[in-house]
C-alpha cells in the first residue's frame, strides 16, 4: 500500500507539472483511471499513474526533449494520452494537442507554428500523416507512435528507457525551474474563421481551474468523470486536470462514439462533461414518442417537485402522486446515464432551454457553462448551489470577471485569462485590451449576475432593411426537431432570412421506411412528405420569433455537415462562413 501523506497535498499545486505526484500524495491507491482494454474495464491507481509519469518523463529526457522544447499529442482521448501530456509537463516541456481528425496540413500548421521538437501519434495512420508533412518541418527532431507500428520507436520504449535509467534529481531540478506564468500547453483554436492561433495557457491558468472546480463545490468530480471528449479540446484538458486535483476517477471512453450510450451504463458516472449534442440525441431518444402536451405537463410537474424538496417545502399528495406516474418516464432518463449522475456539465455551444428544463425535471441536472481556449474553458458557470436554466451561468466566481462593453461584447479578466497566442503578438494585442479579453460574444448579465449568451458579434445577420438578428437564437430552435441535424441561417443585406437544413438520418430513415418512403436521404430530402414535415419544424419555430428573424424559405441539403468537408470544428461547431461559402448557390437560389 502506498502511503497517503495528506489528503490537502494536492492543494499545495502551483505547477501542473507537479500534480501527478502531489496527487499520488493525497489519493495515494485510489482508482485514477478507469479504460477499456480487450473489451474489459481495467484501473490504474493514483500511486500506479505517479509511477508512470515519472518513467515517462526519464523517458523523453532520455530521448532528448530539453526544458522548454514543445511536444505534439495526435492522438483520441485515450489514458496513454494523458501519460504523455503529465510526461512531458514533468520533464520541463509544453503540451501543443493535435485532433486526431486534422489533415497533413493542418498538423504541419500546429507543428511547425508551434516548433515542435517531438510528436507522439496514436498509431500509423496517424504517424503516416506527419511523414507526408515531415519535410517541411525543421524543428522536429522525433516521432512516437503509441500503439506498435512497425518499426517506429514506441512510448512503451520511452517508459522502458525511463525505468531502467530513472532521472529523478533531474526532472526534479526541471520542475523546480519552472515558473507559475510558464506555458503549460499550447492549444490551437479550431478556428471558425482563418488559420489557427495558439492560444499560451500557464501553470497559473490551469491551477486556478482546478481550485475552481472546488470552490465552485463540484463535487460529483470526486466519483467517477466519464470522459469522451477529444483531449485536443479545452473543455477536456479542464475536466483532466480537475479531476485529478479533486481525486476522482476519470473513465476513458473505449474509443468508439457510437458506444458512448451503453458505456455510460456501464460506468454509472457521477460527473459528466459533454456537448449539447449528446444531451440533445438522449432527448429525443427518450421523448419522441410522448405527446408534446403530456411532456410539458410533466417537465413543469416535475421542476416544481424538485424546487419545493430542494427548498424544504412540502409536497402536496395529490401532486406527489403525479409526480410518481410522470417519474416512470423520469427513471428511464436517469437510468440511461447508469443512475448515479449527480450532475452534467453541458459546454463549447449552446444548448436548448427546453432540454435543460427536460433533464432537471427528470432528476439529471444538466447545467451550462461558458469559457473559450483563450480563458481556459471558463467564464461562468451554473453550478448545483446557484444557476438559472438558459443562461450560461453567473459572474465573479472565484476572482473571474466579467463585464459588457458599449457594443454588448462580453469582456472577462482573471486568472484564467491566457497569456496571448503563440508567437502572435498583433493577435495578442487585439485580443487583450487594458486587462480584458474580447470574447467577441455578445451577451447580457442580469440584476443576479447570471450571463445569457445573445450572439457572436461576427455572426450577426444584418439584414437589408437595417435589422440585426442573432441567427443562433433561430437555428437552435430548429435544431430540438428529431428530424433535423443542423440549420444555418443566412440573411446578411438580404430582404428576409432564409436557412439551409440538414436531416438527422438516425431519425428520418426509419420514419420514412415505415411509410414506405425511400431509404436514403439523398432522395428524401426531394420528396413533398419530407418537405412538409420539416415545413411544419419551420412554422413552429418562426412562432417563437418576430417576423424579421423568422425563417422565410430553406433548403435540404442532401447529407449532413461534416469536419471532412471543413463545414464543422472537432467539437462540432459550425463554420458559418465556410457553410455560407461552400453553399453560396443554394442560398442565393432561395432569393431567386
Amino acid at each position: 500500500m502506498t502511503a497517503v501523506a495528506s489528503p490537502n497535498a494536492v492543494r499545495a499545486v502551483r505547477r501542473t507539472a507537479d500534480l501527478p505526484f502531489l496527487a499520488e500524495q493525497a489519493y495515494g491507491d485510489a482508482v485514477a483511471w478507469r479504460f477499456k482494454q480487450d473489451g474489459e474495464w481495467r484501473t490504474r491507481s493514483y500511486a500506479e499513474v505517479a509511477e508512470l509519469v515519472l518513467d515517462l518523463a526519464s523517458g523523453f529526457v532520455h530521448a532528448g526533449l530539453r526544458a522548454g522544447e514543445r511536444v505534439c499529442v495526435l492522438a483520441n482521448t485515450r489514458p496513454e494520452w494523458t501519460a504523455v501530456e503529465l510526461a512531458v509537463l514533468a520533464a520541463g516541456g509544453i503540451v501543443v494537442p493535435i485532433y486526431p481528425s486534422s489533415t497533413p496540413e493542418e498538423i504541419a500548421w500546429v507543428a511547425g507554428d508551434s516548433g515542435a521538437a517531438i510528436v507522439v501519434a496514436e498509431d500509423e495512420s496517424q504517424c503516416a500523416k506527419v511523414d507526408a508533412v515531415r519535410g517541411g518541418l525543421p524543428e522536429l527532431r522525433a516521432v512516437f507512435t503509441i500503439d506498435p507500428a512497425g518499426d517506429r520507436q514506441a512510448v512503451a520504449g520511452l517508459r522502458d528507457a525511463g525505468r531502467t535509467s530513472p532521472l529523478a534529481a533531474e526532472l526534479d531540478a526541471r520542475r523546480a525551474a519552472i515558473r507559475p506564468g510558464d506555458p503549460s500547453l499550447i492549444i490551437y483554436t479550431s478556428g471558425t474563421t482563418g488559420p489557427p492561433k495558439g492560444c499560451v495557457l500557464t501553470n497559473t491558468n490551469l491551477v486556478a481551474l482546478c481550485r475552481l472546480a472546488e470552490e465552485t463545490r463540484i463535487d460529483a468530480m470526486t466519483g467517477t468523470v466519464y470522459l469522451f471528449l477529444p483531449l485536443a479540446h479545452v473543455f477536456a484538458q479542464i475536466v483532466m486536470f480537475s479531476t485529478m486535483y479533486r481525486g476522482g476517477e476519470l473513465a476513458y471512453f473505449g474509443g468508439d462514439m457510437a458506444a458512448i450510450v451503453p458505456e455510460l451504463a456501464e460506468v454509472r458516472p457521477t460527473f459528466l462533461p459533454s456537448v449539447p449534442r449528446v444531451f440533445e440525441k438522449i432527448y429525443t431518444l427518450v421523448t419522441s414518442a410522448v405527446p408534446r402536451e403530456q411532456l410539458d405537463q410533466a417537465v413543469a410537474l416535475g421542476l416544481e417537485v424538485r424546487r419545493r424538496r430542494a427548498a424544504g417545502e412540502p409536497v402536496p399528495p395529490e401532486m406527489a402522486a403525479a409526480f410518481e406516474a410522470a417519474d416512470v418516464v423520469f427513471a428511464k432518463v436517469r437510468a440511461v446515464f447508469g443512475g448515479r449522475l449527480a450532475q452534467a456539465l453541458s459546454g463549447a455551444a449552446p444548448i436548448s432551454r427546453d432540454v435543460l428544463r427536460f433533464f432537471h425535471a427528470a432528476g439529471v441536472p444538466v447545467l451550462e457553462g461558458y469559457g473559450m481556449t483563450e480563458s481556459t474553458a471558463v467564464g461562468t458557470l451554473n453550478t448545483l448551489d446557484s444557476f438559472k436554466l438558459g443562461s450560461v451561468g453567473a459572474t465573479g466566481l472565484a476572482g473571474l470577471e466579467m463585464k459588457v462593453a458599449e457594443d454588448g461584447e462580453l469582456l472577462m479578466r482573471g486568472p484564467h485569462v491566457f497569456a496571448g497566442y503563440w508567437r502572435n503578438d498583433e493577435a495578442t494585442a487585439a485580443a487583450i485590451r487594458d486587462g480584458w479579453l474580447h470574447t467577441g460574444d455578445l451577451g447580457e448579465i442580469d440584476a443576479d449576475g447570471f450571463v445569457t449568451i445573445t450572439g457572436r458579434k461576427k455572426d450577426i445577420i444584418i439584414t437589408a432593411g437595417g435589422k440585426n438578428i442573432a441567427p443562433a437564437n433561430v437555428e437552435n430552435v430548429l435544431r430540438q426537431s428529431r428530424w433535423i441535424s443542423h440549420a444555418v441561417l443566412f440573411g446578411d443585406r438580404k430582404p428576409y432570412c432564409v436557412a439551409l437544413i440538414t436531416l438527422d438520418a438516425d431519425e428520418i430513415v426509419p420514419w420514412a421506411t415505415a411509410r414506405g418512403l425511400p431509404s436514403d436521404v439523398e432522395s428524401l430530402v426531394g420528396h413533398p412528405e419530407v418537405r412538409a414535415l420539416v415545413q411544419q419544424v419551420v412554422d413552429e419555430a418562426n412562432s417563437h420569433f418576430a417576423s424579421v428573424s423568422q425563417v422565410k424559405k430553406f433548403v435540404l441539403l442532401t447529407r449532413d455537415l461534416s469536419q471532412e468537408e471543413g463545414e464543422l470544428t472537432p467539437t462540432l461547431k459550425v463554420k458559418r462562413a465556410v457553410v455560407h461559402r461552400v453553399h453560396a448557390e443554394l442560398y442565393e437560389g432561395l432569393y431567386e
